[in-house]
C-alpha cells in the first residue's frame, strides 16, 4: 500500500486554468474519490497523477517517491479508463497478460498472476473469450484486471462505470469496492455521480472550477458541507433566504432563535438556510400537538406529489413564494391530499444549515 501526496499542483491550458494549487494527502489503502461536475478539473488531476499531463507547478509523490519527472510507464500506477481500452483481437487472458509481457516476466509467473487476478474479478470461466463476446460489465472487469495484474502501488479509475446501464452500475460499484478492499490497494476514483461517490469511498474530494471545495469522509461531506456549492451538488437541498424580522433572523417569517455564535454570523452578512428534503416532515392537523421548541413549523400549499414506491416526493409553496421539495413515507392519508392542500412542514432546528449568500457561500457556524 502507498500513500499519495499532492502539493500545490497547478495546471493550465493557455488562458484556461484547470487546477489551482491542489494539495491533497491520500492515505495508503484508501478509496479516494474526486467528485464534481464536468470541467471541474478532476480528470485533469487524475491524468496528471498518472503522468499523461505534466503539471505547471507543484509536486506529486507516491510512497514518498517524487514522480514529477518520472515517465508514465515507470510510475508503478495502474489505470482503468472510461472506455475499457481493451484490445479487440486478444482474448480475456491475453488482454490481462499484456502488461506483464511488456515487463518481460517469465511465462510461469505471467500464467500464475493472470490466473490469480481472473479469480479475483470472477472471470476465470471467460479466460478464452474474445472482447466482443463479453457484456459491458465483463469488459470493464477485464480492464480492471489488466490494471491490477501488474500489482501497481496506486490504481486510478476515470469514470469506469459511466457507459453502463443504471442497475449494472450499482452492481459493479459494489464489486469494485469489494475488490479494492480485498487487495488493499490505494485507489483514486473519478466520478460526477454523487451517490456513487458516497457509497464507495473512504474519502470524497469535491472539486469545482479547478479548486478543492471540500475533502473529507462521505458522512461529513453530506451532513456538514463546507459551502453552498457542496451542499447543492452532493444530494438534494432546499435553500431559503434568511430575513431579519426586527433584528431577529427568520425564514418564512418564523423566528429561528439561533445560538449566540450563529446569531452574530447571521446578522453580519446576508445568509441562506439549507434543509435536506429527508429532514422535512409533513404535519397534518392531528399532528400539531407533537411540535416542540426544537422545531419550526412552516405553513405551505402542496403543489406536486410523486409516488416512487418506498417514498413520496412532494413539492410545496411557502406563503412568501419559496418552493420546498421534500420526501416522506407514502402513507395513505398523504396520498389522498389534493393539489393546493394547506398543510404544515415540521423541521428540527438542528437540521438546518446556514451559508453566506455570496459567491463563495461559506458555511456559517
Amino acid at each position: 500500500m502507498a500513500d499519495v501526496l499532492i502539493s500545490k499542483v497547478k495546471k493550465g491550458y493557455g488562458s484556461v486554468v484547470a487546477l489551482r494549487e491542489i494539495s491533497l494527502k491520500i492515505p495508503a489503502g484508501s478509496f479516494f474519490t474526486l467528485l464534481g461536475p464536468s470541467g471541474c478539473g478532476k480528470t485533469t488531476l487524475l491524468r496528471t497523477i498518472a503522468g499523461f499531463h505534466r503539471q505547471d507547478q507543484g509536486s506529486i509523490s507516491v510512497d514518498s517517491e517524487v514522480l514529477d519527472f518520472t515517465p508514465v510507464h515507470l510510475r508503478d500506477i495502474g489505470m482503468v479508463f472510461q472506455d475499457y481500452a481493451i484490445f479487440p483481437h486478444l482474448s480475456v487472458a491475453r488482454n490481462i497478460a499484456f502488461g506483464l509481457k511488456q515487463r518481460k516476466l517469465a511465462r510461469t509467473e505471467i500464467e500464475k498472476r493472470v490466473s490469480e487476478i481472473l479469480e479475483v474479478v470472477q472471470l476465470t470461466h471467460l479466460a478464452s473469450r474474445m472482447p466482443h463476446e463479453l457484456s459491458g460489465g465483463q469488459q470493464q472487469r477485464v480492464g480492471l484486471a489488466r490494471a491490477l495484474v501488474t500489482r501497481p502501488k496506486v490504481l486510478l479509475m476515470d469514470e469506469p462505470l459511466s457507459n453502463l446501464d443504471a442497475q449494472l452500475r450499482i452492481d459493479l460499484r459494489r464489486e469494485l469496492r469489494s475488490i479494492q478492499q480485498q487487495l488493499g490497494i490505494t485507489t483514486i476514483y473519478v466520478t460526477h455521480d454523487q451517490e456513487e461517490a458516497l457509497e464507495m469511498s473512504d474519502f470524497v474530494c469535491v472539486m469545482y472550477k479547478g479548486v478543492i471545495q471540500q475533502s473529507d469522509t462521505p458522512w461529513v461531506i453530506y451532513h456538514e458541507p463546507a459551502n453552498q456549492f457542496v451542499a447543492s451538488f452532493v444530494g438534494s437541498n432546499n435553500f431559503l433566504p434568511v430575513s431579519l424580522e426586527q433584528g431577529v433572523p427568520s425564514i418564512c417569517g418564523l423566528n429561528l432563535q439561533p445560538s449566540d455564535s450563529l446569531l452574530s454570523s447571521l446578522l453580519a452578512k446576508p445568509a441562506v438556510a439549507s434543509i435536506r428534503p429527508e429532514h422535512i416532515k409533513l404535519c397534518l392537523a392531528g399532528d400539531m400537538a407533537q411540535l416542540q421548541d426544537s422545531h419550526i413549523r412552516i405553513p405551505v400549499s402542496l403543489q406536486y406529489r410523486s409516488f416512487a414506491g418506498r417514498e413520496l416526493r412532494l413539492t410545496a409553496l411557502t406563503p412568501d413564494g419559496a418552493t420546498i421539495q421534500f420526501i416522506t413515507e407514502p402513507k395513505p392519508e398523504y396520498l389522498e391530499l389534493e393539489e393546493n392542500a394547506q398543510v404544515h412542514l415540521r423541521i428540527r432546528k438542528n437540521r438546518i444549515s446556514f451559508f453566506q449568500a455570496d459567491e463563495e457561500g461559506a458555511r456559517l457556524s
